[in-house]
């Protein structure tokens, strides 16, 4: 899955590590969403969703097969 995380962490001026904590995730878990490794699940892309004050299809976006 596509996603705007690791855009959106900058402009927050937060790391890997920050977000982590934020959102009681490992920083591993942070990395492997920005890299589209691992795809959130729903409570925590709420949770990435209401952290940065945005809907949830503004973070991320399937990606078309």
């Amino acid at each position: 899955m596509k996603n705007r995380l690791k855009v959106l962490r900058a402009e927050y001026d937060m790391t890997q590590a920050d977000l982590a904590n934020r959102l009681d995730v490992s920083r591993q878990t942070v990395n492997a969403i920005e890299k589209g490794k691992f795809d959130p699940s729903l409570p925590l892309a709420f949770k990435i969703s209401n952290l940065f004050k945005l809907p949830i299809e503004k973070i991320f976006e399937e990606e078309m097969l």
